[in-house]
């Protein structure tokens, strides 16, 4: 049975609607960040270059960094773009773009999310590397899919919905885990921080911060901090990582996200030199990814 050309659009050169891509642009790996400047000085660093295509907020280029392929894909802000990069990344491996059939052979990519974070505990500095092994979801994208409870913790939501007081107005919660093994390979013992990314779906309010609009969770920023189970706690907030990991897991790839903090809101300070310890991070990466 075909999907429905209203479901799966693809663009007259039959390359999928947003990304622009057609199935042999994309490498097994794949990097997403959010800038889509960040795509270009990651592609400064590869050997060869093959593919170079941009739509919207969508940049990829795909090459070679000492020999092994990748590609780099920017999303934009949010996770409302994941929904859309994830989804369709997925069409280019596992759906036939001209019969628009599901494959029999599924594949498994490796998605990996280089991105900027601020972090929630004291101890977690700036210009530090943190690798989410698992995501708290407050942005609602995984609730819209089916059988969701697969891939996630409902004993560990329920934990953090009561710490935090969460108001039953805003998303529920979910709670997913990274693929260990891309965490692995990302980690360094003395070199990356490890613990809980907690995903918003905005950066103003949804991130406890206040200008003109008063808060529906007044001192939650507080609660997230002081929140622990498992032994686990929450160490750093952006706006992608569980929407990348909780589809992933639901579509068979493997994902992981490793963040600079170029933030703390604990204790109030900013990086000084953002820029150059986000190079010192797309290196560090590159370097992992490659063996």
């Amino acid at each position: 049975m075909s999907i429905q050309s209203s479901e799966l659009i693809t663009n007259e050169d039959g390359s999928i609607f947003h990304l622009h891509l057609l199935p042999e642009d994309l490498a097994h790996d794949v990097i997403l960040v959010g800038d889509p400047g960040r795509v270009a000085l990651i592609a400064s660093h590869f050997d060869t270059v093959e593919v170079q295509k941009s739509n919207r907020e969508f940049t990829t280029v795909t090459g070679t960094y000492d020999g092994h392929r990748l590609s780099v894909i920017s999303t934009g802000i949010g996770p409302d773009n994941i929904d859309i990069v994830i989804n369709e990344l997925d069409a280019l491996v596992n759906i036939d773009l001209k019969t628009q059939e599901i494959k029999e052979h599924k594949q498994s990519l490796n998605i990996i999310r280089i991105g900027t974070s601020g972090s929630v505990q004291a101890d977690i500095p700036v210009n530090s590397f943190v690798i989410s092994e698992k995501s708290i979801g407050c942005d609602g994208v995984l609730r819209f899919y089916a059988d969701t409870q697969s891939v996630c913790n409902r004993e560990f939501e329920e934990a953090f919905i009561r710490h935090c007081h969460w108001a039953g107005e805003t998303a529920r919660p979910y709670v997913v885990n990274a693929s260990p093994a891309l965490v692995n390979k990302l980690h360094s013992e003395g070199q990356t921080y490890k613990g809980i990314t907690l995903t918003a779906v905005g950066f103003y309010g949804p991130q406890g911060r206040v200008l003109r609009l008063p808060l529906a969770m007044p001192g939650i920023n507080d609660r997230i901090t002081t929140f622990r189970h498992q032994n686990y706690k929450v160490t750093n907030y952006e706006m992608e990582s569980a929407a990348i990991t909780g589809l992933c897991n639901l579509l068979g790839h493997h994902a992981a996200t490793i963040c600079l903090i170029i933030a703390n809101r604990i204790t109030g300070e900013a990086s000084a030199d953002y820029h150059g310890y986000m190079e010192k991070l797309i290196r560090y990466t590159l370097e992992k990814l490659k063996n």
